[in-house]
């Protein structure tokens, strides 16, 4: 890097389970510690290798669950940049996440659990968090079965000690120097999420007006708006009776309750991503070393593991697809156009096929009027359902022969 004055990136794909979380922790430890490495130790160097690390607890609380192959699975993908200076000097680190499965937040499997912040919250250790405790403050029982969103697969992990964790997650907001107010806002957006679950619409009459009768302050919406620090009046309004825009005017649009019921699901799941998104901002912040020039980087793209499920939402997909794109890049740069390279030296050598066996597919989804132009193009339609998107899958690719 330093020779060339590049940028170099390193891939680091696999199933889930294979590792790829651990390896990443060890490549960013040993960049840090080869670059700490000239003689006389720095104490800012050795710092920003502990502040990554810090990292690490609120990333993995946030953004990793247990799936039906791994315990501690990561649910998103993340680039990690560390940038030196011209003379190799470390200058800092950005962590750069994407593709963070949301599905998540509000259903899983019956094998699988949410995301591990939603069980610490109810823990033990959180008693010596603040006076009242973490539990109160967050106006949540002890019981976690009260919370639909995160109750519907398993509740308990054998090889993970959330009361632990919750211990790391505390120790690592005051490691970053996140406010006391900052943290607690983030619990308790947290604790908002999952209380979302119980909010619950009725009908009267025959009109299929959806209404929510009970918004007192012990209820879920009364929680949920406290929580948010909205009205809890006028945030159920909001899904009972959203306004819309047509033209110039806005009108008052009546929902039934399947129709509230998704859009409580919609806004706790885009809390949610909105809370983790923040919080990469703020952990970004305190690994970026302002007073050193940043010349170039090594960087480390750490994405979530391919795996097939008994029902795989659009994220595994999408997730599954991005690996085997990746999966077919990582071969043609390593196997083809080095077999290339032979050939041209005149070597005598048997090209051998490093399977693209599912180039078709990766087609099908890429193409014009394939899967991901489909699916946008439903997307963008107001009355489409899943049957007219199953039907126009059916009329533009029935007849491949994948």
């Amino acid at each position: 890097m330093i020779a060339n004055t590049k940028n170099n990136a390193m891939l680091i794909t696999g199933e889930s389970g294979a590792g790829k979380t651990e390896n990443t922790k060890k490549v960013i430890t040993y960049l840090a510690m080869v670059a700490t490495g000239s003689g006389k130790k720095s104490e800012k160097k050795v710092s920003l290798e502990d502040q990554i690390v810090a990292t690490n607890p609120i990333l993995e609380s946030y953004g990793n669950a247990k799936t039906a192959r791994n315990d501690n699975s990561s649910r998103f993908g993340k680039f990690i940049r560390i940038h030196f200076t011209s003379s190799g000097k470390l200058a800092g680190c950005d962590i750069v996440a994407y593709l963070l499965e949301k599905s998540r937040i509000t259903e899983q499997q019956e094998v699988e659990r949410s995301y591990h912040i939603f069980y610490q919250l109810l823990q033990e250790y959180g008693k010596t968090i603040c006076p009242e405790g973490l539990a109160e403050k967050c106006h949540c029982s002890t019981d976690i079965y009260d919370y639909i969103y995160v109750s519907q697969g398993k509740t308990k992990v054998d090889s993970i000690d959330d009361n632990e964790e919750l211990e790391y997650t505390e120790d690592a907001f005051k490691v970053l120097g996140f406010e006391e107010q900052e943290k607690y806002d983030c619990y308790m957006l947290t604790a908002a999420v999952m209380t979302c679950g119980g909010i619950e619409f009725k009908t009267k009459g025959r009109d299929d007006q959806a209404e929510c009768e009970q918004i007192g302050p012990d209820t879920y919406p009364g929680k949920v708006a406290a929580l948010a620090g909205v009205d809890a009046f006028a945030m159920i309004k909001a899904f009972c009776k959203p306004r819309i825009k047509v033209g110039t005017e806005w009108v008052i649009k009546g929902q039934t309750c399947e129709q509230a019921t998704n859009a409580v699901g919609g806004i706790a799941r885009a809390i949610y991503d909105r809370v983790f998104k923040w919080l990469i901002e703020k952990c970004n912040d305190t690994l970026i070393d302002a007073t050193l020039k940043k010349s170039n980087f090594c960087a480390v793209l750490d994405i979530a593991g391919f795996e097939i499920f008994e029902y795989n939402g659009f994220e595994q997909i999408s997730i599954n697809f991005v690996n085997e794109k990746l999966q077919q890049f990582f071969n043609h740069h390593m196997f083809v156009v080095e077999q290339e390279e032979y050939v041209k030296e005149g070597i005598d050598w048997e090209m051998v096929d490093f399977g693209m066996d599912l180039a078709a597919a990766i087609i099908m989804f890429e193409k014009p009027m394939g899967i991901w132009a489909i699916l946008e193009e439903e997307s963008l339609f107001p009355k489409a359902t899943d049957k007219s998107f199953e039907e126009k899958l059916k009329a533009s690719l029935g007849k491949l022969p994948v």
